[in-house]
Protein backbone atom coordinates (compact mmCIF):
# COMPACT_ATOMS: atom_id res chain seq x y z
CA UNK A 1 0.00 0.00 0.00
CA UNK A 2 1.37 3.40 -0.99
CA UNK A 3 2.20 5.74 1.89
CA UNK A 4 -0.07 8.80 1.91
CA UNK A 5 2.91 11.11 2.54
CA UNK A 6 4.72 9.66 -0.48
CA UNK A 7 1.62 10.21 -2.62
CA UNK A 8 1.63 13.85 -1.49
CA UNK A 9 5.24 14.22 -2.62
CA UNK A 10 4.58 12.63 -6.00
CA UNK A 11 1.58 14.79 -6.82
CA UNK A 12 3.18 17.97 -5.41
CA UNK A 13 5.92 17.68 -8.02
CA UNK A 14 3.46 16.99 -10.85
CA UNK A 15 1.39 20.12 -10.21
CA UNK A 16 2.14 23.47 -11.85
CA UNK A 17 -0.01 26.43 -10.81
CA UNK A 18 -1.59 28.17 -13.82
CA UNK A 19 -1.26 31.57 -12.12
CA UNK A 20 1.20 33.18 -9.72
CA UNK A 21 0.06 36.51 -8.29
CA UNK A 22 3.63 37.79 -7.91
CA UNK A 23 3.76 38.07 -11.72
CA UNK A 24 1.17 40.86 -11.44
CA UNK A 25 3.48 42.93 -9.22
CA UNK A 26 6.35 45.11 -10.47
CA UNK A 27 8.96 46.70 -8.19
CA UNK A 28 10.17 50.23 -8.95
CA UNK A 29 13.90 50.49 -9.58
CA UNK A 30 15.83 53.21 -7.71
CA UNK A 31 18.65 54.73 -9.77
CA UNK A 32 20.63 56.54 -7.04
CA UNK A 33 20.87 54.32 -3.95
CA UNK A 34 22.12 55.46 -0.56
CA UNK A 35 23.90 52.17 0.15
CA UNK A 36 26.72 49.95 -1.02
CA UNK A 37 25.95 46.30 -1.67
CA UNK A 38 27.94 45.39 1.43
CA UNK A 39 25.63 47.57 3.55
CA UNK A 40 22.56 45.42 2.84
CA UNK A 41 21.32 43.56 5.94
CA UNK A 42 19.23 40.42 5.35
CA UNK A 43 18.49 39.68 9.00
CA UNK A 44 14.94 39.43 10.28
CA UNK A 45 13.03 38.57 13.46
CA UNK A 46 9.93 36.48 14.09
CA UNK A 47 8.55 33.94 16.56
CA UNK A 48 10.90 35.26 19.23
CA UNK A 49 14.12 34.63 17.31
CA UNK A 50 16.59 36.55 15.17
CA UNK A 51 17.42 34.96 11.82
CA UNK A 52 20.27 35.89 9.49
CA UNK A 53 18.17 35.45 6.35
CA UNK A 54 14.53 36.23 5.48
CA UNK A 55 13.71 32.85 3.96
CA UNK A 56 13.37 29.36 5.37
CA UNK A 57 12.61 25.78 4.35
CA UNK A 58 8.94 25.25 5.13
CA UNK A 59 7.11 22.14 6.33
CA UNK A 60 6.85 19.44 3.68
CA UNK A 61 7.16 15.80 4.59
CA UNK A 62 7.93 12.99 7.04
CA UNK A 63 6.42 9.72 8.13
CA UNK A 64 8.00 7.49 5.47
CA UNK A 65 11.40 6.30 4.28
CA UNK A 66 11.23 8.66 1.30
CA UNK A 67 10.22 11.45 3.68
CA UNK A 68 13.25 10.69 5.83
CA UNK A 69 15.57 10.82 2.82
CA UNK A 70 14.17 14.18 1.76
CA UNK A 71 14.27 15.58 5.30
CA UNK A 72 17.90 14.50 5.63
CA UNK A 73 18.77 16.40 2.45
CA UNK A 74 16.77 19.45 3.51
CA UNK A 75 18.54 19.42 6.88
CA UNK A 76 21.92 19.31 5.13
CA UNK A 77 21.00 22.34 3.05
CA UNK A 78 19.56 24.21 6.02
CA UNK A 79 22.56 23.64 8.28
CA UNK A 80 25.10 24.46 5.58
CA UNK A 81 23.29 27.69 4.66
CA UNK A 82 22.23 28.79 8.14
CA UNK A 83 18.56 28.52 7.23
CA UNK A 84 15.63 27.60 9.44
CA UNK A 85 14.18 24.17 8.61
CA UNK A 86 10.61 23.22 9.57
CA UNK A 87 9.73 19.54 9.39
CA UNK A 88 6.46 18.25 8.00
CA UNK A 89 3.60 17.38 10.33
CA UNK A 90 4.84 15.45 13.35
CA UNK A 91 1.54 13.55 13.58
CA UNK A 92 2.97 10.47 11.86
CA UNK A 93 5.70 10.16 14.49
CA UNK A 94 3.13 10.32 17.29
CA UNK A 95 1.49 7.14 16.00
CA UNK A 96 4.77 5.40 15.18
CA UNK A 97 7.47 5.69 17.87
CA UNK A 98 9.98 4.03 15.50
CA UNK A 99 9.61 6.79 12.90
CA UNK A 100 13.02 8.37 12.39
CA UNK A 101 12.06 10.70 9.53
CA UNK A 102 12.04 13.73 11.85
CA UNK A 103 15.16 12.92 13.89
CA UNK A 104 17.85 15.21 12.47
CA UNK A 105 18.86 17.47 15.32
CA UNK A 106 21.18 15.03 17.11
CA UNK A 107 23.25 14.63 13.94
CA UNK A 108 23.25 18.35 13.20
CA UNK A 109 23.72 20.37 16.40
CA UNK A 110 23.78 23.69 14.55
CA UNK A 111 20.54 23.05 12.68
CA UNK A 112 17.82 25.67 13.22
CA UNK A 113 14.89 23.30 13.61
CA UNK A 114 11.14 23.77 14.05
CA UNK A 115 8.26 21.38 13.51
CA UNK A 116 4.62 21.27 12.53
CA UNK A 117 1.38 19.62 13.65
CA UNK A 118 -2.25 19.83 12.56
CA UNK A 119 -4.70 21.86 14.61
CA UNK A 120 -7.01 18.84 14.68
CA UNK A 121 -4.54 17.36 17.20
CA UNK A 122 -4.87 18.20 20.90
CA UNK A 123 -2.34 20.36 22.68
CA UNK A 124 -1.03 17.20 24.39
CA UNK A 125 0.17 16.01 20.98
CA UNK A 126 1.90 19.34 20.54
CA UNK A 127 3.58 18.97 23.92
CA UNK A 128 4.88 15.57 22.83
CA UNK A 129 6.23 16.97 19.56
CA UNK A 130 8.03 19.72 21.45
CA UNK A 131 9.42 17.27 23.98
CA UNK A 132 10.69 14.94 21.26
CA UNK A 133 12.28 17.49 18.92
CA UNK A 134 12.99 20.54 21.11
CA UNK A 135 12.05 22.87 18.21
CA UNK A 136 12.51 26.63 18.14
CA UNK A 137 8.76 26.92 17.62
CA UNK A 138 5.72 24.88 16.66
CA UNK A 139 3.71 25.47 13.50
CA UNK A 140 0.01 24.68 13.81
CA UNK A 141 -1.37 24.03 10.36
CA UNK A 142 -4.95 24.53 9.26
CA UNK A 143 -5.86 22.61 6.10
CA UNK A 144 -9.64 22.66 5.91
CA UNK A 145 -10.14 22.14 2.17
CA UNK A 146 -7.49 19.43 2.09
CA UNK A 147 -9.26 17.56 4.88
CA UNK A 148 -12.61 17.96 3.13
CA UNK A 149 -11.24 16.50 -0.12
CA UNK A 150 -9.07 13.81 1.50
CA UNK A 151 -10.87 10.43 1.47
CA UNK A 152 -9.56 9.67 4.98
CA UNK A 153 -9.71 13.31 6.09
CA UNK A 154 -11.29 14.93 9.13
CA UNK A 155 -15.02 15.66 9.13
CA UNK A 156 -15.28 17.48 12.46
CA UNK A 157 -13.87 20.99 12.74
CA UNK A 158 -15.73 22.80 15.53
CA UNK A 159 -13.00 21.90 18.02
CA UNK A 160 -10.21 23.60 16.07
CA UNK A 161 -10.73 26.97 17.75
CA UNK A 162 -10.78 25.31 21.18
CA UNK A 163 -7.60 23.44 20.30
CA UNK A 164 -5.94 26.68 19.27
CA UNK A 165 -6.85 28.36 22.56
CA UNK A 166 -5.50 25.32 24.44
CA UNK A 167 -2.20 25.45 22.56
CA UNK A 168 -1.81 29.11 23.49
CA UNK A 169 -2.58 28.33 27.12
CA UNK A 170 -0.45 25.22 27.63
CA UNK A 171 2.60 25.52 25.35
CA UNK A 172 5.52 27.75 26.20
CA UNK A 173 7.32 27.61 22.83
CA UNK A 174 6.34 30.22 20.22
CA UNK A 175 3.43 29.19 18.00
CA UNK A 176 2.83 29.93 14.34
CA UNK A 177 -0.57 29.45 12.74
CA UNK A 178 -0.05 28.22 9.17
CA UNK A 179 -2.29 27.72 6.16
CA UNK A 180 -1.35 25.07 3.59
CA UNK A 181 -1.72 26.88 0.28
CA UNK A 182 -5.30 28.15 0.39
CA UNK A 183 -4.51 31.63 1.74
CA UNK A 184 -5.38 32.61 5.30
CA UNK A 185 -8.33 34.97 5.49
CA UNK A 186 -8.24 38.17 7.51
CA UNK A 187 -11.05 37.07 9.82
CA UNK A 188 -8.99 34.05 10.86
CA UNK A 189 -5.95 36.23 11.54
CA UNK A 190 -8.07 38.56 13.69
CA UNK A 191 -9.70 35.70 15.60
CA UNK A 192 -6.41 33.87 16.24
CA UNK A 193 -4.72 37.11 17.27
CA UNK A 194 -7.45 37.61 19.87
CA UNK A 195 -6.67 34.11 21.16
CA UNK A 196 -3.00 35.01 21.56
CA UNK A 197 -1.31 33.95 18.29
CA UNK A 198 1.29 36.49 17.19
CA UNK A 199 2.85 34.87 14.11
CA UNK A 200 1.03 33.72 10.96
CA UNK A 201 2.18 31.95 7.80
CA UNK A 202 -0.56 32.96 5.38
CA UNK A 203 0.50 30.37 2.72
CA UNK A 204 -1.52 31.38 -0.31
CA UNK A 205 -2.41 29.76 -3.60
CA UNK A 206 0.23 29.69 -6.31
CA UNK A 207 2.53 26.89 -5.23
CA UNK A 208 1.50 23.47 -3.95
CA UNK A 209 -2.23 22.76 -4.28
CA UNK A 210 -3.41 20.24 -1.73
CA UNK A 211 -6.80 20.34 -3.44
CA UNK A 212 -5.11 19.06 -6.61
CA UNK A 213 -3.13 16.49 -4.62
CA UNK A 214 -6.17 15.05 -2.85
CA UNK A 215 -8.22 15.06 -6.04
CA UNK A 216 -5.46 13.09 -7.77
CA UNK A 217 -5.23 10.67 -4.84
CA UNK A 218 -8.98 10.05 -4.74
CA UNK A 219 -9.56 10.10 -8.49
CA UNK A 220 -12.54 12.37 -7.89
CA UNK A 221 -14.15 14.71 -10.42
CA UNK A 222 -13.57 17.77 -8.23
CA UNK A 223 -10.79 19.27 -10.37
CA UNK A 224 -12.81 22.51 -10.42
CA UNK A 225 -11.59 23.00 -6.83
CA UNK A 226 -7.90 22.68 -7.69
CA UNK A 227 -7.50 26.47 -7.66
CA UNK A 228 -9.47 27.03 -4.46
CA UNK A 229 -8.31 29.82 -2.17
CA UNK A 230 -6.64 33.21 -2.36
CA UNK A 231 -3.21 33.88 -3.84
CA UNK A 232 -0.23 34.73 -1.67
CA UNK A 233 0.17 38.30 -2.88
CA UNK A 234 -3.57 38.92 -2.60
CA UNK A 235 -3.60 37.78 1.03
CA UNK A 236 -0.52 39.89 1.80
CA UNK A 237 -2.24 42.97 0.39
CA UNK A 238 -5.31 42.32 2.53
CA UNK A 239 -3.19 41.60 5.62
CA UNK A 240 -1.13 44.80 5.50
CA UNK A 241 -3.38 46.41 8.10
CA UNK A 242 -2.24 43.69 10.53
CA UNK A 243 1.50 43.83 9.79
CA UNK A 244 2.15 46.20 12.72
CA UNK A 245 0.03 44.11 15.10
CA UNK A 246 1.20 40.58 14.30
CA UNK A 247 4.04 38.92 12.40
CA UNK A 248 3.16 37.82 8.88
CA UNK A 249 5.17 35.14 7.07
CA UNK A 250 4.55 34.35 3.40
CA UNK A 251 4.66 31.05 1.57
CA UNK A 252 2.90 29.59 -1.43
CA UNK A 253 4.36 30.04 -4.90
CA UNK A 254 7.69 31.58 -3.86
CA UNK A 255 9.90 30.59 -6.79
CA UNK A 256 13.05 32.72 -6.50
CA UNK A 257 14.55 35.79 -4.75
CA UNK A 258 12.41 38.28 -6.71
CA UNK A 259 9.23 36.66 -5.38
CA UNK A 260 10.79 36.73 -1.91
CA UNK A 261 11.45 40.47 -2.10
CA UNK A 262 7.95 41.17 -3.40
CA UNK A 263 6.49 39.32 -0.41
CA UNK A 264 8.75 41.26 1.95
CA UNK A 265 7.71 44.54 0.31
CA UNK A 266 4.10 43.58 1.05
CA UNK A 267 4.90 43.25 4.75
CA UNK A 268 6.10 39.69 5.32
CA UNK A 269 8.83 39.19 7.91
CA UNK A 270 10.17 36.18 6.02
CA UNK A 271 9.16 33.76 3.28
CA UNK A 272 8.92 29.97 3.23
CA UNK A 273 10.00 27.63 0.45
CA UNK A 274 8.37 24.23 -0.01
CA UNK A 275 7.77 22.93 -3.54
CA UNK A 276 10.65 25.06 -4.85
CA UNK A 277 13.04 23.25 -2.51
CA UNK A 278 11.56 19.87 -3.37
CA UNK A 279 11.99 20.51 -7.09
CA UNK A 280 15.60 21.65 -6.62
CA UNK A 281 16.45 18.50 -4.68
CA UNK A 282 14.86 16.38 -7.40
CA UNK A 283 17.01 18.09 -10.04
CA UNK A 284 20.34 18.73 -8.32
CA UNK A 285 22.64 17.10 -5.75
CA UNK A 286 22.63 18.56 -2.25
CA UNK A 287 25.95 20.36 -2.82
CA UNK A 288 24.50 22.28 -5.77
CA UNK A 289 21.30 23.17 -3.90
CA UNK A 290 23.50 24.59 -1.13
CA UNK A 291 25.33 26.69 -3.72
CA UNK A 292 21.99 27.89 -5.16
CA UNK A 293 20.69 28.90 -1.72
CA UNK A 294 23.89 30.82 -0.95
CA UNK A 295 23.61 32.49 -4.34
CA UNK A 296 20.04 33.50 -3.55
CA UNK A 297 21.30 35.37 -0.49
CA UNK A 298 23.48 37.48 -2.78
CA UNK A 299 20.54 37.94 -5.17
CA UNK A 300 18.42 39.27 -2.32
CA UNK A 301 21.12 41.83 -1.53
CA UNK A 302 21.28 42.87 -5.19
CA UNK A 303 17.51 43.40 -5.45
CA UNK A 304 17.33 45.26 -2.13
CA UNK A 305 20.19 47.55 -3.17
CA UNK A 306 18.37 48.30 -6.45
CA UNK A 307 15.32 49.28 -4.36
CA UNK A 308 17.45 51.49 -2.09
CA UNK A 309 16.51 49.41 0.95
CA UNK A 310 19.16 48.53 3.51
CA UNK A 311 17.01 46.35 5.77
CA UNK A 312 13.97 44.08 5.55
CA UNK A 313 11.98 46.71 7.45
CA UNK A 314 12.82 49.35 4.83
CA UNK A 315 11.37 47.16 2.08
CA UNK A 316 7.89 48.05 3.28
CA UNK A 317 8.56 51.55 1.92
CA UNK A 318 9.54 50.35 -1.56
CA UNK A 319 7.35 51.46 -4.46
CA UNK A 320 5.52 48.99 -6.68
CA UNK A 321 2.86 48.72 -9.36
CA UNK A 322 0.08 46.13 -9.53
CA UNK A 323 -1.40 44.75 -12.74
CA UNK A 324 -4.11 42.38 -13.93
CA UNK A 325 -5.95 40.11 -11.55
CA UNK A 326 -3.98 41.29 -8.52
CA UNK A 327 -4.89 44.93 -9.17
CA UNK A 328 -8.51 43.96 -9.69
CA UNK A 329 -8.54 42.02 -6.42
CA UNK A 330 -7.01 44.92 -4.50
CA UNK A 331 -9.67 47.32 -5.77
CA UNK A 332 -12.53 45.20 -4.43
Amino acid sequence: MTNRKDEHLKHALSYHSPYNSFDDMELIHHSLPDYDLSDIDLSTHFAGYDFDFPFYINAMTGGSQKGKEINDKLAQVAEACGLLFITGSYSAALTNPNDLSYQMKHDRPHLLLATNIGLDKSYQAGLQAVSDLQPLFLQLHVNLMQELLMPEGERTFKNWKKNLAAYVKHLTVPLILKEVGFGMDIKTIALAADLGIRTFDISGRGGTSFAYIENKRSGSDRAYLNEWGQTTAQVLLKAQAYCDKVEILASGGIRHPLDMVKALVLGAKAVGLSRTMLALLEKYPVSEVIAIMNGWKEDLRIIMCALNCKTIAELKNADYILYGRLREAQSQ
